[in-house]
């Protein structure tokens, strides 16, 4: 009965005989109320299917060959590049000799050859088994970027000395020296024709070449054109437009035949100091009558090329490093600083897929040969694959 009626009361009480053993408890060992969501160890998300781990610094270069879909070659801050294969985790081949970081890499149209570009001034080329071939030398400053010839085995480099270098690859015999910049070529390329050399500097001014005699045909520079440094740098499938985009915010698009400036457009917004936020990547896409262009502004522009006006403007939480078209679809791959890739619509303007797994910015982007792989590269280290048969 007393202790129903304890039941009724709500309350039960204690007294000392009731004790069996006292036990002493540090309070540090008790947890904290904000601690309590921690007790379950829950990982964050990763969407990628393979995940390559060689490195052992920041990667800031990954190109996928055009004609083995699951070849794939990385570079970065370890002063290494690797060959290395998607789903075959067994294999990878180291590429050895570089003194400095492996800033840039490309494989030849015809999938027979592989170069590699560091800031140890170096360009050296490789068999798509991991085989070194030579290496070609000349530029005083370190590698920016490394181009191919759209028909044959001609690479092209741009360095840290001002000037841009063309090679024989077969044979390693330097065929050209583009001087005339005043600061580091930080972007540049053959026309898809291949008759011609575009090339951008942080001197602000884009150069058009002959890429037989050296001589520079145009030169774009001042009003209406930028006014900092070139960031980044692509040409349209006929080989008549240039697009390129600066730290001055701003991008523009240029007839390489007559040198001229036809379409400008600014970043949307600017940094908290009131500066114009920077360009960082450019793309006209391989289909349609659009160009694209990403920044730190936090948003992809779609720019529509017969109206000189913006289709779409995509919204992202954080920069935009870097850009990959999904072939000729109307899909586009973004690369953010937070580590996210988007996948837009660029008919509809809408963000259908973000892939998770990076742990910070992505450097690089790529598409393998049978569009069935995204593969990206980050400062955490790491290169990651995707799955996108869906999009194309």
């Amino acid at each position: 009965m007393p202790a129903q009626d304890d039941e009724e009361q709500g309350q039960v009480f204690f007294d000392e005989s009731d004790i069996i053993h006292e036990v002493d408890v540090d309070e540090e060992d008790l947890p904290d109320a904000d601690d309590e969501d921690d007790t379950e160890n829950i990982e964050d998300p990763d969407d990628s299917i393979h995940i390559f781990t060689g490195h052992t610094g920041e990667l800031y270069a990954v190109a996928c060959s055009p004609t083995d879909p699951v070849l794939v070659a990385t570079g970065g801050g370890d002063d290494k590049g690797f060959l290395w294969k998607i789903g075959h985790a067994d294999w990878a081949s180291e590429l050895q000799g570089h003194t400095d970081s492996v800033s840039t890499l490309a494989f030849s149209s015809d999938g027979q050859l592989l170069a590699s570009g560091g800031f140890d001034g170096l360009v050296k080329v490789w068999d798509t088994f991991g085989n070194f071939k030579r290496t070609l030398e000349g530029p005083g400053g370190g590698i920016e970027w490394i181009r191919w010839h759209p028909k044959g085995h001609l690479i092209l480099a741009g360095s840290e000395d001002c000037t841009a270098w063309m090679w024989n690859a077969d044979n390693g015999n330097c065929l050209n020296v583009f001087s005339g910049h005043d600061a580091i070529v930080t972007c540049g390329d053959f026309t898809p024709d291949g008759k011609t050399i575009c090339t951008g500097s942080e001197d602000a001014t884009l150069r058009i070449w002959n890429p037989r005699s050296g001589e520079s045909i145009h030169v774009v520079r001042g009003y209406p054109y930028h006014t900092e440094g070139l960031t980044c740098l692509s040409l349209c499938s006929d080989s008549t437009l240039a697009i390129t985009g600066s730290k001055d915010g701003s991008v523009h698009i240029v007839n390489i035949t007559t040198g001229k400036v036809v379409s400008s457009c600014s970043s949307q917004t600017g940094s908290t100091d009131g500066n114009p936020e920077s360009i960082e990547c450019v793309l006209f896409a391989p289909n349609f009558p659009w160009a694209v262009f990403g920044g730190m502004d936090q948003n992809l522009t779609i720019w529509d090329l017969q109206n000189s006006s913006p289709r779409f403007i995509c919204n992202h939480e954080e920069g935009v490093t870097c850009l990959a078209w999904l072939e000729a679809s109307k899909f586009l791959a973004t690369g953010c600083s937070d580590g996210i890739i988007c996948i837009w619509n660029c008919l509809s303007g809408e963000c259908i897929e973000t892939f998770k797994g990076h742990e910070h910015a992505i450097q690089s982007l790529a598409v393998s040969s049978n569009l069935e792989f995204l593969v990206s590269v980050s400062i955490d280290s790491t290169a990651r694959v995707f799955e996108i048969r869906d999009f194309c």
